[in-house]
């Protein structure tokens, strides 16, 4: 591994604690976050407040339109987020926001001649959404490595995944156990202008879930 890595840094639980565990193993980081058109920019705020406390080399917010095409509960204020749990794959499913956020995150590592891409998806503890299991995670990998100067020049490109199969308590644990402050985090999809959280969405219900688990006092401010 290179001694410096991107981190996707969404300001939820589980990107600061991909980032501690980044900066545990004495990587420089780069942080990348995304103001996609998603309902609220609480999270951007959170991802910019842990960026400074991590003291990041970069923090990099990049503007995309995919409220343009809608689709998700997300991006689209005509689509509710919903308050019970969902069979399938729900409505706050993003399309190919995993995608398009890793290919921006190998678009900067080969500028910034880094190899290794930090995300925080998790396929245990998750709203089933596709693009967080790691059949996903391997194909873009692959993607990454045949689509790049750098990949077709013999540099391998790496997507980190350390939370790929923990449970969101298990997640929480990792990050104490590493000093991280969760107070400062934004999950919810629903979140109010001061980052205050929901309660019953499912990233609310996930998070809550997780602490309780865990033993760890939940920070989360609620509404």
């Amino acid at each position: 591994m290179s001694k410096k890595a991107i981190i996707l840094l969404s300001g939820g639980l589980d990107s600061i604690t991909v980032l501690a565990v980044a900066k545990q193993q004495g990587l420089d980081c780069y942080a990348l976050s995304f103001d996609y058109g998603q309902r609220h920019h609480a999270e951007i705020k959170a991802a910019s407040e842990i960026a400074q406390t991590y003291q990041v080399k970069e923090h990099k917010v990049v503007k995309l339109g995919l409220d343009a095409i809608g689709g998700s509960a997300l991006t689209d204020e005509k689509i509710q987020v919903p308050d019970k749990p969902q069979d399938g794959i729900p409505v706050t499913y993003v399309p190919a926001r995993n995608t398009i956020f890793l290919a921006f995150a190998l678009g900067w590592a080969e500028v910034l001649k880094i190899r290794d891409i930090f995300i925080g998806v998790n396929a245990v503890d998750y709203s089933g959404y596709p693009d967080c299991r790691p059949e996903f995670i391997k194909a873009f990998q692959q993607l990454a490595n045949l689509a790049t100067k750098a990949g077709a020049e013999g540099e391998h490109f790496a997507i980190h995944t350390p939370l790929i199969a923990l449970s969101k308590a298990d997640i929480i644990k990792l990050g104490v156990k590493l000093g991280v402050n969760y107070a400062p985090t934004v999950s919810c999809y629903s979140a109010d202008d001061q980052g205050r959280a929901c309660r019953v969405c499912d990233a609310c219900r996930l998070r809550m879930q997780g602490f309780l688990e865990s033993g760890v006092r939940d920070p989360t401010r609620y509404q």
